[in-house]
């Protein structure tokens, strides 16, 4: 046997050593895990163009019924609002019915009826107390409306629905009338700094007792945040207004004031002269201060809206379903000058249109003998006018804001813990239109 012939058995014969696990992992190429699936958003698919010829029907029809069709109006509303917002491609529905609605509101008319008219003969029969009969009266109607929005709501919750299953309310709603009026004084007492603590304590309230099926919602929303995100917004407004009163104030002797009290409208000018010389400089210091707190107010607004809903999104819980809301300002500035646009253009056409009515009308009118006559076409005319602008603006206002901020809000959510809305089981029935009704008869309801 040659050399050769040796060495290639030998090699053959010898197995090769194992490969360490070690290096074999690190030899084959790495599978890329998939990516965790990020925390589903809620979506808004509704079209303006719909929404457009939604309200625009509507205001034409409240035209033709006198108002009667609202309650139709509203129903395809909340109708179109609901089945367009989705979360994890699933839609909510509103099965509450026009019908509903207007027997509610008829109910509600036939209980406020005697209210008003023993109100009116109270206040008759008192004379010279009739004031402290007209507080009495303001303040049962503030309560009697905070009551009715919160049984307003416990309405639509119930005829809402998701996958499936029912919300619904319990609580108290004079429990919660209650805490409102007490809120809102406190509001009032403080010239608004208490209004972040108040939204907290009723929003906590609400909050805790409603139910998507049998799953409680809560509230974790902070007064202090708000406080803290509002207070400059504020300031900004309000300093102002107290700087032109104080000014004003200063510059007046109040003793004077008191004494040469003007007897008639001839003394008014020499008395303001006489109380304080300055008195002039001082009502111009005073109209710039509340003429910038005005302003303020307008132009800061829709970032207190912003500010306010975006604080209300974070806070929503139901169970371990979280709310993250990262609304911005612009796009909520952007729907308010939409508004002003669309309300400016409509402005000028509405205006050249009624002149030229008011001209056509004029010339009709002068051949009528009838003064009489006149003047109730002329009325009748000047009505129909109020109402057909009043109306347009309401539906300009409701497409460019109340449903910008419907999407604006809805699309920026996102959800975290969304797999607790598969375990929830269905609970609550039911309830009556007749909160709706009330709070639609008080001019206190909502979408």
């Amino acid at each position: 046997m040659t050399v050769e012939a040796t060495s290639e058995a030998s090699q053959t014969a010898v197995p090769a050593a194992p490969e360490h696990p070690a290096t074999a992992a690190a030899s084959r190429p790495a599978i890329p895990e998939p990516p965790a699936a990020s925390p589903p958003r809620a979506v808004f698919t509704g079209n303006e163009k719909a929404y457009w010829r939604l309200m625009v029907r509507g205001a034409a029809l409240q035209t033709v019924t006198l108002g009667l069709y609202r309650f139709w109006l509203m129903t395809d509303v909340r109708r179109f609002l609901w089945c367009n917002t989705a979360i994890d491609d699933d839609s909510f529905e509103y099965r509450g019915t026009a019908l509903e609605l207007l027997a509610g509101f008829l109910l509600a008319i036939l209980l406020l009826l005697p209210f008003y008219a023993a109100y009116f003969l109270v206040t008759l029969s008192l004379g010279i107390m009739d004031a402290g009969a007209t507080i009495i009266g303001f303040c049962l109607l503030a309560a009697l409306g905070q009551a009715a929005s919160y049984r307003a709501r416990r309405y639509r919750l119930t005829r809402t629905i998701f996958r499936g299953l029912r919300l619904h309310q319990d609580g108290a709603a004079w429990a919660y009338a209650v805490r409102a009026i007490l809120w809102w004084t406190a509001i009032l007492l403080t010239l608004g700094l208490a209004y972040p603590f108040a939204q907290t304590s009723l929003e906590r309230y609400k909050l805790r007792h409603t139910f998507y099926g049998d799953l409680q919602g809560t509230f974790e929303g902070s007064g202090a945040s708000l406080f803290a995100r509002g207070v400059g917004l504020w300031l900004l407004v309000m300093v102002p207004a107290f700087a032109g009163i104080a000014v004003s104030a200063k510059s007046i002797d109040w003793a004077a004031l008191v004494v040469f009290a003007p007897k008639t409208p001839a003394e008014i000018a020499p008395w303001l002269e006489s109380a304080s010389p300055d008195y002039g400089n001082a009502v111009v210091y005073l109209m710039l201060a509340i003429g910038w707190s005005v302003l303020a107010a307008c132009m800061l607004y829709p970032l207190f809206q912003k500010i306010t809903l975006r604080w209300w999104l974070n806070g929503l819980r139901f169970g371990a379903l979280t709310a993250t809301s990262d609304l911005k300002a612009g796009p909520v500035y952007r729907a308010y000058f939409r508004f002003l646009m669309y309300g400016l253009a409509f402005t000028l056409i509405a205006g050249g249109f009624s002149a030229l009515l008011a001209a056509v009308a004029g010339t009709a009118l002068d051949k009528i003998d009838n003064a009489t006559v006149s003047e109730v076409a002329t009325a009748v005319l000047m009505l129909v006018g109020y109402v057909i602008a009043a109306l347009a603006f309401s539906t300009i206002y409701q497409v460019t804001i109340k449903l910008a901020l419907w999407r604006l809000g809805v699309t920026s959510v996102t959800l975290n813990g969304s797999a607790i809305l598969d375990t929830v089981k269905a609970s609550g029935q039911r309830s009556s239109s007749f909160g709706e009704g009330l709070a639609d008869a008080l001019n206190v309801g909502g979408i």
